[in-house]
């Protein structure tokens, strides 16, 4: 399978702190995969470097095998990473359209909105990824949303701005067992358009339910991967986590 971005050996410092050491991980096309790791592990920066808000002091960035110098986050969102961060940066007064094209409205030529086009698009996409409730359209006021659904816009927005990889930070975060389960359905059904997804999570539970394969973070260092395959259980992936940083 493709790869869809490789970090290759990657290391970041923050005067005489080294918050990513000789990191090494990749995202191949279509597959879910989650990041686990303590408080302090090094999950923020490894995200922040992923998307571009960080480049490396040593090491390499690959998008589909091939090497990027000067790693920015204009180049990450040209290479289709996006990010849903836990605030999910929506407007909640605002419709689902207008934040799913916030910014990149469509128009015609002389520079009005294409409105009858954006709303098509948005219900189309809003189905895509598994919004079922025939109560929610395009023009439904986000503010009236659940947590989960919020969520399900946010990975919308991030479809509608080309996204081949989708990285959610948090993205179960204070949400109810209902409400994770929509989360879910958005994850896997983004997984079936032949997309990828980093799942970042501290509920074991929830990362072990979506992922493919899992990838161990501990003080700045990638410690452990494996595949879901490997292992059985979620308590099973937290004992090989715990033994992993323990002996780390």
């Amino acid at each position: 399978m493709e790869n869809i971005i490789e970090l290759d050996n990657v290391t970041k410092r923050f005067g005489g702190i080294t918050a990513l050491n000789k990191a090494s991980l990749k995202v191949t096309k279509g597959e879910v995969v989650g990041l686990i790791g303590d408080n302090g592990a090094g999950k923020s920066t490894l995200i922040k470097t992923l998307v571009g808000v960080y480049s490396p002091d040593e090491g390499d960035i690959l998008i589909r095998g091939k090497k990027v110098n000067a790693w920015n986050a204009l180049k990450a969102r040209e290479s289709g990473i996006e990010t849903v961060f836990q605030d999910r940066a929506l407007t909640p007064q605002q419709s689902i359209v207008k934040n799913i094209f916030m910014g990149k409205e469509l128009r015609y030529p002389f520079g009005f909105i294409k409105e009858k086009e954006q709303i098509f698009e948005a219900n189309r996409l809003i189905r895509e990824i598994g919004f079922t409730s025939k109560l929610i359209n395009a023009e439904s006021p986000v503010g009236n949303l659940s947590g989960g659904e919020r969520q399900g816009v946010a990975i919308a927005r991030a479809i509608y701005n080309k996204a081949e990889l989708i990285v959610l930070d948090e993205p179960t975060n204070n949400l109810s067992l209902n409400e994770t389960q929509k989360v879910f359905d958005f994850v896997l059904n983004v997984k079936k358009s032949n997309r990828s997804v980093l799942f970042i999570g501290h509920n074991i539970y929830h990362v072990y339910d979506i992922s493919d394969r899992f990838v161990i973070l501990d003080r700045g260092e990638v410690v452990h991967q494996l595949n879901k395959n490997d292992i059985s259980t979620p308590e099973e992936l937290m004992k090989i986590m715990r033994d992993t940083i323990g002996a780390h």
